[in-house]
């Protein structure tokens, strides 16, 4: 079950370098009063990183706790 878990990481982070990598077009973004001009590669790895870091986060707080010490019941 590990060595499938660890294939599809690998699967999944090809399929992601695949896309950053095609696109490299500037886009523009709006955020609240601002522009900023940036590579589309750069917007996707960025925003990808930060699904990433709230899935663990989510997946941290929602971990059901089991006891540990002398008083497991």
């Amino acid at each position: 079950m590990k060595r499938a878990k660890t294939i599809g990481i690998l699967i999944l982070s090809a399929l992601l370098l695949i896309i950053v990598l095609q696109n490299t077009q500037t886009v523009e973004l709006e955020i609240l009063f601002m522009t900023l001009s940036m590579p589309r590669a750069f917007l996707l790895f960025v925003t990808a990183c930060i699904g990433l870091v709230i899935g663990i986060g989510i997946a941290t707080l929602t971990r059901k706790k089991t006891p540990s010490g002398p008083d497991k019941q």
